[in-house]
């Protein structure tokens, strides 16, 4: 099980939200770099990297600075990258990929246009693609968890399978940001139900958190606000 140091961007700043709600929202950093560098040098082999202005469907020129230098700190310390947020396009999944990342995360246009990512998957390998299935109340959110699709995630994660996807990362949105634990039925149930690997997210809180994840055979763990406000140490989570 690999551990997901997040960092969530907007405005060029490391933030994190709560319920994805951008009026509530705490400001960690004005450096993300910086920021990378730290979660890198306790050990983390892998970033997971949140585009919150793309999400939201506002300008982010501001991130992709803050990208590049998270992407730089990445290559440095031979780590890895997961970048998502707003890539609603083949052709934001190749400059993606061609900046360093090296998973483009694909979300909304899973639901809306999934025939994008079927053809990422053609284009780039299932290697490189993974589907962000946001849920509340187990149906889909698109648009910065703003809208819901009425999809159950089950049958999207279904859908993706089809088309060959290996990787899922799923968040409850009412979970994220608020450090109540991660919903393990229903992640595991996507596990296990889809035979995809799932990364979960939304909610972690304590190292309890982390072992429960791992002994419910999930691929990964994404950790945000736990890190930042200090109730996990990374490099305890990465030895568990």
């Amino acid at each position: 099980m690999n551990i997901y140091p997040a960092i969530d961007l907007r405005g060029g700043k490391v933030v994190r939200l709560k319920e994805g709600d951008p009026a509530r929202m705490t400001s960690y950093s004005d450096d993300a770099g910086e920021t990378a560098r730290r979660w890198l040098g306790a050990g983390a082999k892998w970033l997971h990297v949140v585009n919150l202005d793309g999400a939201f469907g506002e300008g982010d020129s501001a991130n992709q600075a803050a990208l590049l230098s998270i992407l730089k700190a990445a290559r440095e310390a031979g780590a890895s990258v997961q970048f998502g947020g707003g890539m609603r396009s083949l052709d934001a999944v190749a400059q993606a990929l061609s900046l360093g990342v090296t998973r483009a995360i694909l979300g909304t246009i899973a639901v809306e246009q999934p025939d994008v990512v079927r053809d990422a998957l053609s284009r780039f390998g299932a290697e490189h693609v993974a589907v962000g299935i946001d849920a509340r109340d187990g149906l889909v959110r698109t648009r910065g968890w703003v809208d819901n699709s009425g999809i159950p995630a089950l049958d999207l994660a279904l859908q993706m399978r089809g088309f060959g996807l290996r990787t899922v990362i799923f968040t409850d949105v009412s979970r994220d940001g608020l450090g109540s634990g991660l919903n393990i039925a229903a992640t595991r149930d996507l596990s296990e139900k889809s035979g995809l690997d799932v990364i979960a997210s939304g909610g972690v809180h304590t190292i309890d958190d982390v072992l429960a994840a791992r002994d419910a055979g999930l691929a990964g763990c994404i950790i945000g606000r736990a890190l930042y406000d200090g109730t996990i140490d990374l490099r305890e989570a990465l030895n568990v």
